[in-house]
Formats: C-alpha cells, structure tokens, sequence
C-alpha cells in the first residue's frame, strides 16, 4: 500500500500534527518536532508526548510511516568548530525528541563546506556526526536526504550519499530520503519511463534499495541539472505527471512514507487525492 501525506504544521503543540495529517486525507506525514528556526527551543511535555502518541494511534499512523524533518539550520558538516558544535547539540536534541515520541526515523539534509573544506573532508565530518549522536541514542534511524546540489550543499550525488553510509558505522540505524524535485535538479531524469528506471538502477547499484525507507513528492520549477531546489505543486513544473504515476505504480515504494512538500498547503488534499487515484489504477 501507498503511504502518501504531507509536511504538515505542529503549530500549537506536536500533537497537532497527526490531527492536520488526518485532515487532508494523508496515510503518512511529515512536521517539525520543534521551531526548526531556532537553535534552542523548549522541551516537550508529558502533554505533547501523550497527545501526540493518542493522535497517532486513532488515526492509524505508524512510526515507520512518519518522517520527521531536523531544523533547517543544522550543518553537520560545518567546516567550523563553533558552527558544528551547535549543530550536533540540535541534532541530538532532535533524535531525543524521536525517541520521546515513539518515532522510528529522522530525516535531515547532509551538510555544507561552505568553500571552507574540501567536499570529502566534509562528508566525512557529517559521518562523524551521525556517528555522535547514534552512540548517545538507541532507536531513531538518520535518514540522510539528497540534495539539489544548490550552493555549497552536498548530498546531491549518489555517490555522496553512499561515501556518506560507509563511513556510518551502525549501518542498520541509516537510511535514505529520495525527493524528487532534488533528484531532478541535481542531474538524475526521472521524466520517461527509461530514464526512471535507469536512475533507480544506479540509485540500487551505488546505494542500494535497502536503505530507501521514504520520498518527498515534489514538483520541481527548474530545469534537468539545474542544481537549484524549487518546489512545486505536482503537475505544474517541469517534471510534469508521468514520475509520479511511474511512483505509484512502483511496488518499491510501498508503505514508505512519501511526502508532499509542495509549495501550495491548500491544495494538499487534492494532491494526495490525485495521486491515490493513480496508485489504484495501477
């Protein structure tokens, strides 16, 4: 079975998020355990916790069917020391918040050398990093997502990804987040069904398929290799419906989150409706 859903708002308290998922029709969803515009933020409560748990058990929602997203201002890479250490704390902080939650993974863009390191010296600080915090934690797996390869972000390259995994010595505890508009954008075509299934082949032959465990589904406004990550809503960029039916109908993809983060919340519903709609055709 498909598990489609959205990046949804927790504003109000974590346990919102499983209400707003329920909503718009989603088996599957994605939110922020805390302010990810902020380096510190409170800690959660008994309230949050049992709240959020209660949510996600009447609505039918697994921890393997949820992807939490880390703030956007972690750099697990960070060429400097100040920068780094502030991001592994965040870091760490948000695999606690999983484990409070009862969650299984952690999704989370690899890192930026920021014209400050070579790109291999950085990739292996970000496996350091991972490697930190999964000694100080004990269930939530890191979900490694790839990149459009924008700035000096990196991730966007198979192979990066999987220089990534070796170095992560808990390899049962790491895993992959393919996001399509990323895919795209980075080079990888997804457009024809040839094209699909040769970026899934090399996806299987560097990385493997063991370690995909969600999506994000998105749209992308720019162009085959144009290393710039712009998403849009599904149909209306230049990927078009084809990737997505191809998706659908791929049993690869089954009971793996896969995620809307597409720029229009109010047309989530319709989204995940259209794409269920492709999936029973299938």
């Amino acid at each position: 079975m498909k598990r489609i859903g959205a990046h949804v708002s927790a504003s109000g308290g974590v346990e919102n998020a499983p209400l707003h998922a329920n909503e718009i029709g989603a088996l599957a969803f994605a939110f922020f355990t805390r302010n990810q515009k902020r380096w510190k933020s409170k800690p959660l409560t008994t309230n949050n916790v049992d709240g959020f748990k209660q949510n996600c058990e009447k609505f039918g929602f697994k921890p393997e069917h949820i992807l939490p997203h880390d703030s956007y201002l972690i750099n697990l890479g960070h060429p400097e020391n100040d920068g780094l250490a502030k991001s592994r704390e965040a870091f760490l902080d948000e695999f606690q918040r999983c484990e409070q939650l009862g969650l299984k993974y952690l999704n989370f863009h690899p890192g930026s050398h920021l014209h400050k390191l070579s790109p291999e010296k950085c990739l292996g600080r970000i496996a350091e990093s991972i490697n930190i915090t999964l000694e100080k934690t004990e269930t939530v797996m890191a979900v490694i997502e790839n990149t459009a390869g924008q700035g000096t972000n990196l991730g966007f390259q198979f192979e990066q990804l999987a220089m990534i995994i070796d170095r992560v010595e808990n390899k049962s505890r790491v895993g992959v987040c393919l996001d399509t508009c990323h895919t795209y954008a980075a080079g990888y075509d997804l457009k024809s069904r040839q094209a699909f299934e040769d970026t899934l082949s090399r996806f299987d032959a560097i990385i493997g398929f063991s370690y995909l465990k969600g999506m994000h589904l998105n749209d992308s406004k720019k162009e085959l290799a144009s290393r710039v990550d712009r998403h849009e809503s599904i149909g209306k960029g230049t990927l078009g419906l084809e990737p997505f039916q191809f998706i659908m109908a791929d049993p690869r993809f089954e009971e793996i989150p896969l995620i809307l983060e597409t720029p229009n919340p109010d047309i989530w519903a319709q989204e995940i409706e259209l794409l269920y709609g492709y999936a029973a055709e299938a």
